[in-house]
């Protein structure tokens, strides 16, 4: 038995379209609620999500319960849909109270959108549903030692990476946003909400409690905006336990522009940003880490920045989940890794390509971005709490 089969498929749930996207995007093929990889390849030749859904919006208020999927201690959001038991998550307050730190955490894509709607409507309740499950998905990482928060926001679309490709693959020069033309707008959109949501959450949630922040894909491009803004920040630069920007690019440009900006160097350093972008051996170029670019990061198994590599058996376990939290199906050593010295990509060592087909144009074989967190999930919960432990003990 290969490991594709050891991920069953299932049925869909209600509206399959919005499932597969989110749950894509999630990265994660094996849900209740999930396609087969048959069906997962056939999903991206999908049109993209009816104009129909799309509203505009005005800017949320983050003083109101209703836009945030988690605060704290609402029942209303850490409450999962379906089996919350074997999820982790919880909504007793006597449990999130006693949990020692906060985790800020940005929500991946779940919108496909189209090239005349960039932005996710926050009226879109079907969208929110794939926002919330999507979040549920990872959450576990961070759960068990943080109280989260997470805010809905108006996400930038699928389309608007579609746009970002299209430019690259011309020549087009993206510029200093990272952008092409109208993606560049929906980006500026999109953190709004995330910085407007994050201020209120200093502001008024915090009280000088440990923080953990968190993004996987284009919550991680938003992390690390929240970093670049906030890191001279006494609020958040003397009680960072350390960042999560999972699935997105640091350059030494981004480095020289912020100093505030600390890649970790080892299992247990504090303030500092964990990354890293899957790929398999041979990769030259991707939307993520373009061609000729360098990524910083660090390997989630050995906790190492230079090319060492870690054998499959430091692989605490890979965790397929659900979207209620749950994990449907968990590989313990599943794979090894190690840094490239060309592009400071992760390199899986043990993970067959033909079992991870093309499901979105975005990913071509052999590029893991939809599976960055899963493959390494017990690890990087591990982490968490060690980091977490350390910031605790230097205070």
């Amino acid at each position: 038995m290969n490991k594709r089969d050891q991920i069953p498929a299932s049925a869909f749930g209600r509206n399959p379209f919005k499932k597969i996207i989110s749950l894509l995007l999630a990265a994660t093929l094996v849900s209740g609620v999930c396609p087969s990889y048959a069906n997962a390849q056939a999903a991206a030749s999908l049109p993209a999500a009816s104009a129909q859904t799309v509203q505009t919006t005005d800017a949320p208020d983050y003083s109101k319960a209703e836009n945030w999927a988690y605060f704290a201690m609402t029942e209303q959001t850490l409450a999962a849909k379906d089996d919350a038991a074997a999820s982790g998550l919880t909504s007793d307050p006597d449990v999130i109270a006693a949990k020692p730190a906060d985790c800020f955490i940005v929500c991946p894509s779940v919108y496909s959108g189209d090239s005349n709607h960039l932005n996710m409507s926050l009226d879109d309740n079907d969208s929110k549903y794939s926002f919330l499950g999507a979040l549920n998905m990872e959450a576990g990482i961070y759960m068990n030692t943080c109280r989260m928060y997470s805010p809905y926001y108006r996400m930038m679309s699928l389309s608007c990476y579609d746009l970002d490709m299209a430019a690259e693959e011309s020549g087009t020069s993206l510029g200093t946003t990272q952008h092409a033309g109208g993606a560049a707008a929906a980006a500026e959109l999109a953190y709004s909400d995330v910085r407007n949501a994050f201020k209120y959450y200093l502001a008024n949630e915090n009280n000088g409690r440990p923080i953990v922040l968190a993004g996987f894909s284009q919550g991680a491009e938003m992390t690390l905006r929240l970093l670049e803004e906030f890191g001279d920040d006494p609020r958040l630069k003397d009680n960072l336990v350390s960042a999560y920007v999972i699935g997105w690019r640091i350059t030494k440009d981004d480095l020289a522009k912020y100093p505030s900006l600390k890649m970790a160097q080892c299992e247990s350093d504090t303030g500092v940003i964990v990354s890293f972008n899957t790929e398999a051996p041979g990769t030259q170029s991707s939307i993520i880490v373009p061609k000729d670019t360098y990524t910083y990061g660090i390997n989630p198994l050995n906790w190492k920045t230079g090319k060492t590599p870690a054998d499959k058996s430091e692989n605490l376990g890979a965790c397929f989940t659900k979207y209620s939290g749950g994990i449907k199906n968990e590989i313990p050593q599943y794979t090894g890794a190690y840094l490239s010295p060309e592009r400071g990509t992760l390199i899986v060592t043990d993970v067959n390509s033909a079992d991870y087909p093309q499901i979105l144009k975005l990913f071509p074989v052999g590029i893991y971005h939809l599976y960055d967190y899963q493959f390494f999930y017990r690890n990087l919960q591990k982490n968490v709490a060690v980091r977490t432990a350390e910031y605790i003990s230097a205070k």
